[in-house]
């Protein structure tokens, strides 16, 4: 895994070893980018289910203004902290919560978002749900979901792009 272009182009990134973390493939990775590349740069970005930050280093390696990574287990968070370091990256915030607490505390606003939960959690949903009724998107916001192929989300925000990569489905939301 690495950071794919920007700043940090070529960078290596460590992740968890077990079962907690499912790291996005450099493939899905590159592709989901591909599809939001208007939207990273000068972004307020929101990593939750941060994992190994993966997402979002890259998001601030190609621009963006700043990024909050969101992560429940502080053992995973030590190794989003030695990638960021690593990288070395700038303007982040770091928060040891669960995706939930951090949403229904937050009163800031995004302009993109990654979520990329434990498959079939309905985490996916939950935060779907608290990014819109608590209004936490700017608009035009763009999000980006990673699921399971099979696993459904809540249209609460228009599909801006859907792509299968084996059995790993991107959803792109809109927030308009």
């Amino acid at each position: 895994m690495r950071v794919i272009t920007g700043s940090a182009k070529g960078q290596k990134l460590k992740s968890f070893d077990g079962l907690d973390t499912r790291p996005t493939t450099d493939k899905v990775k590159g592709a989901m980018f591909s599809i939001i590349q208007g939207y990273v740069e000068e972004s307020c970005v929101l990593d939750l289910f941060a994992g190994s930050g993966a997402l979002g280093i890259e998001a601030l390696s190609r621009g963006a203004k700043f990024c909050d990574f969101v992560e429940q287990k502080r053992a995973i968070m030590k190794i989003v902290e030695e990638n960021l370091e690593k990288t070395r990256m700038a303007n982040f915030s770091l928060y040891t919560q669960p995706a939930q607490s951090y949403l229904s505390s937050c009163n800031k606003k995004y302009d993109l978002v990654f979520l990329d939960p434990p498959y079939g959690s309905g985490l996916c949903n939950m935060s779907l749900n608290l990014l819109k009724s608590r209004n936490l998107l700017n608009e035009g916001a763009i999000i980006v979901c990673e699921t399971y192929k099979n696993e459904e989300i809540d249209m609460l925000f228009p599909i801006y792009r859907q792509a299968l990569y084996g059995t790993i489905k991107v959803t792109v939301l809109k927030n308009i």
